[in-house]
């Protein structure tokens, strides 16, 4: 899903839920699952964040901010349905969807 989204893997900054943006009305939701949704630019497009309904769960793409010192690229999800043509040099954490879904979904 996130490859359709943006064309590639989504780097994102793990937010939590103290998040809070000005001119809220030039911003438009996408509820891309029963327990997510995305925020867009409704004047250029540009994606936002990706939220966790459960929690109010932040992520935003990483090229938002104009100062990345010090971020760490520390895990990737959905590992299990990750592409050949890319391969991150980093060591990493990596999830599979099943585990992403077990820690983060809400029970059904």
């Amino acid at each position: 899903m996130c490859r359709n989204w943006g064309g590639g893997p989504l780097l994102v900054v793990e937010c939590e839920s103290d998040v809070s943006f000005s001119g809220e009305e030039n911003i438009g939701l996408y509820q891309s699952s029963q327990w997510a949704e995305r925020g867009f630019c409704k004047q250029c497009g540009s994606h936002l964040f990706y939220k966790l309904k459960q929690n109010n769960q932040y992520f935003i793409p990483v090229g938002l901010f104009d100062n990345c010192e010090g971020l760490v690229f520390d895990h990737q999800v959905f590992i299990d349905e990750k592409p050949k043509y890319y391969c991150f040099a980093n060591q990493t954490k990596n999830l599979t969807g099943a585990e992403v879904f077990a820690q983060f979904a809400p029970p059904e």
